[in-house]
Parts: C-alpha cells; structure tokens; sequence
C-alpha cells in the first residue's frame, strides 16, 4: 500500500470503493460504479484500481488489532469471480476453475483466501492469492505459502482447517513440520487402512462418533469423522 506525503484529491478511494463492493449484488465494475456515484468517471475508478497496489500483508495489518493471535483457527477456501465473456487468454489471471456455487468448471478469477478465526469467535481475512497461472504455482502451493506468511507475520495457529481439495499428502506434511493441528474433508473414496496390509475407502468404515484411527499412506496415523447431511455423509 503506498504512502501519502499529502491528503489525496482523488475521488474514487479505498472506503468508497470498499462500499461499493459491499452494496452491488452483481455487476462489479468501473463503469457500474461511476453509474451509482453522481460525479465520479469510470476512468477515475480505474486510476484508483491501477495506482493502489494493494499486497496480502496490507491485508494483514488492517485486521491485526482486531485478533487474538495466538491459539485460532486458520481456514482456507477459494472462490471464482465469473467472467463468462471475457477472453481467457486476455490476462494470466483469467482460467477455467471449478465453481462450487455452479458445481462445474467456469471462466473467470480464482481468489483464494485464507481466513483466521480466534479464540473468542471473531474472524477476519488475514492473506489471499490471485490465482496468476504465470507463476507456475499450484492452488496448494499458494495455501501453503499463505499459512507460512501468516506465521512469520505473528499469528500462533493451533489448528487449520479445509476442504478435500487442501487435503493432499504435501499439505498435511507441511502442517505437520509447522506443527499445527489440521482438520481436512477427505473425499469419500480416499484410500486408508485401518489395520496393516488393507487399504480401503474410507466410505467403506464402519466410523464411531468419537472417530477412527486409520493409517494413511505415505504419511501416518490420523483419525476420521464422518458427519450425515440431507443426501450424503461427509468425511
């Protein structure tokens, strides 16, 4: 985030924008936002965009007096920004990504973010990527950079938490080394062996309340829970 040796004269600034953001349902962008705001030019919108080179860290230190630091609960999700007209090979941030909300591949920008809970309750964004296919870098790579950079900033994690996608033999090492207790989905066909010489699916398990201890390949003991939805169970 740069600094300012003087007020600035810009109209278009970090909390109107922010606002806008908050308030617009669904058409996000300069133009929108120069339709809604008697006086302020979509050109103006994009000077502010183009001239804020907004880092994770910045994101960082606007939440840090907010959070207890030390024993939350970091949680990683992502999010695709949909772009269905645009040309996919008009930027490296523009790719075909799975959607949840439309469960399928779609257009647009991977955000991916990492979020902290403390321990009263209260949770804030603490680091995100851009997915940049130009950097050659893995959506698990990026997480565990996230949980890295968080870290040396000052969090003191005690868990971190995700879904099957994060829950690869790479991440749960790392977290390991880190030292940081984990709780992962694991897709229902994961391959585990609850006793030496057996690997079976985890869908397969007969799984108490109180979990199972299974090994898992090329990483060690773990313990599994299996929780019942409408229409599916979820391990």
């Amino acid at each position: 985030m740069r600094e300012r040796s003087k007020p600035s004269t810009a109209k278009c600034t970090c909390s109107l924008y922010i606002l806008f953001l908050l308030a617009e349902p669904k058409y996000v962008s300069c133009v929108r936002l120069s339709e809604v705001m008697e006086g302020l030019s979509h050109d103006s919108v994009n000077r502010f965009l183009l001239r804020e080179n907004y880092k994770p860290r910045d994101l960082f230190n606007e939440v840090l007096d907010h959070l207890i630091l030390d024993g939350g609960v970091a949680s990683v999700d992502d999010s695709v920004l949909d772009k269905p007209y645009r040309d996919p090979q008009s930027t490296a941030l523009m790719g075909y990504f799975w959607s949840g909300k439309h469960k399928r591949t779609v257009k647009g920008i991977n955000l991916i973010t990492l979020y902290y809970t403390d321990v009263t309750g209260i949770s804030y964004p603490v680091n995100f990527r851009i997915y940049d296919k130009q950097e050659g870098k893995t959506k698990n790579e990026y997480f565990r950079d996230m949980v890295a950079e968080v870290k040396a900033w000052g969090l003191k994690l005690a868990w971190v938490t995700g879904d099957s996608w994060d829950s690869g033999i790479e991440n749960l090492k790392f977290l390991r080394n880190e030292k940081v207790g984990f709780l992962f989905g694991v897709a229902d066909n994961r391959q585990v062996s609850p006793e030496r010489g057996i690997q079976v699916q985890v869908k397969t398990l007969t799984i108490p309340e109180s979990g199972l201890v299974v090994y898992l390949k090329e990483f060690g003991w773990v313990k599994v829970f299996c929780q019942s939805f409408k229409n599916e169970d979820r391990y």
